[in-house]
Parts: C-alpha cells; sequence; structure tokens
C-alpha cells in the first residue's frame, strides 16, 4: 500500500439489531459507541475520506441481523450517500464474499479507520485481514463494542474485558487501536488529496 493513498472510514453492523442486547450475552460496554461512530462519520465526510458502511445478512433463524426484520436495518444516523458503498455480508469478515477489497484498492485507500460491532467478532475478524492486506488499520476503541462472554470454563467475563482482550490481539501487529477524539485529531484534509 503506499503511504499517500486515500483514508476509508468503514461502518460494521451498525443495524438495530445490536440492541437486542440478551442474544449477544448482555452488560454491553461503550454505551457511547454509536456517538462516536456519527461523530467520526460526520468528521470523516466533511474531508472526503472514503466511506463503507457494512450491513451483516445474518442466515441464522434466531438472529437479530436476519434480513426483513428491524434488526436487520441500519441504525437511524447511518444512511449510504452517493458515491459511498454499501457492503452485505453473512460472515465474520467484511471481506469474505464481498468486493469490499477490490473497492478499496479501486479508490486507492492505503489507511482503513474501522468502527462498529462487535468488537470480539466482526471487528476483529475484519481488521485482523485488512492488516493482512496490508492496509494501514486503526480500531477505534471507543466506536466499537461488545458483550459478557461465557469462556470454555463457563465463567462468564465482562464486556469490557473481552473489549479489552479483542482490542489487545489486534495492538501492533494487525491495527493501531487510537480513540475517537485521538483519530478526528489525526485526519487532515490533505490525507486525501486526489479526492473531489
Amino acid at each position: 500500500m503506499k503511504a499517500a493513498g486515500k483514508t476509508a472510514l468503514m461502518l460494521i453492523d451498525v443495524q438495530h439489531g445490536i440492541d437486542a442486547v440478551a442474544h449477544w450475552g448482555g452488560n454491553r460496554n461503550n454505551p457511547e459507541a454509536e456517538e462516536n461512530i456519527e461523530r467520526l462519520l460526520r468528521h470523516c465526510r466533511a474531508l472526503n475520506c472514503v466511506i463503507v458502511i457494512v450491513q451483516h445478512d445474518s442466515v441464522s433463524p434466531t438472529s437479530p441481523f436476519r434480513p426483513g426484520q428491524r434488526g436487520n436495518e441500519l441504525k437511524d444516523f447511518v444512511n449510504v450517500l452517493a458515491g459511498e458503498k454499501s457492503i452485505h455480508k453473512s460472515t465474520t469478515s467484511a471481506f469474505m464474499k464481498t468486493d469490499l477489497l477490490q473497492h478499496l484498492q479501486t479508490q486507492g485507500v492505503s489507511k482503513l479507520i474501522i468502527t462498529g460491532f462487535v468488537t470480539n467478532n466482526s471487528v476483529e475478524a475484519t481488521a485482523r485481514m485488512a492488516g493482512e492486506f496490508g492496509f494501514d488499520t486503526t480500531v477505534v476503541s471507543d466506536a466499537t463494542a461488545t458483550f459478557d462472554k461465557v469462556l470454555l470454563d463457563g465463567t462468564k467475563q465482562p464486556s469490557a474485558l473481552i473489549h479489552q482482550i479483542s482490542l489487545s490481539n489486534l495492538n501492533g501487529e494487525y491495527a493501531t487501536i487510537a480513540t475517537t477524539q485521538e483519530v478526528m485529531a489525526a485526519l487532515r484534509p490533505e490525507h486525501n488529496p486526489t479526492t473531489a
């Protein structure tokens, strides 16, 4: 990837179904995640960043993300504008069985900012592949969130810990971890000099 390439902001699974907290394990962390995602979306649009909005179309009959119900719909502050990319996936990684990689390459993207849900599922899976593909990837710690998880030994671990472990898995190897404020402060219009 070229260092002078464009920056893309990706929203992963920012859908109403994420509010079915019990389905995902309960006790969601980062209640401010949606607010931070919205801030980043406005900021990146103002800077003419490439915008990618990923929507999960679950094949599970019990999933809140199953198509045809409210949970599958994007949250109210998320809309795909003209020129922005909409990706529909049915796997954890947004790169699997989609044209995401081709789109990012065609757009000349080298830097990828990832937000959304769930940290230790689709966010981590997508960030790992992004790193492997050579993108300079940042996962936004307070614009992502997860839920409590029951481990193999039967113990339930809190969402804040699961979140930290997932981000730690990515940090330094597949992605950089940063806050919304840090990302916004680092972004400048000249990062995308070839955009209109």
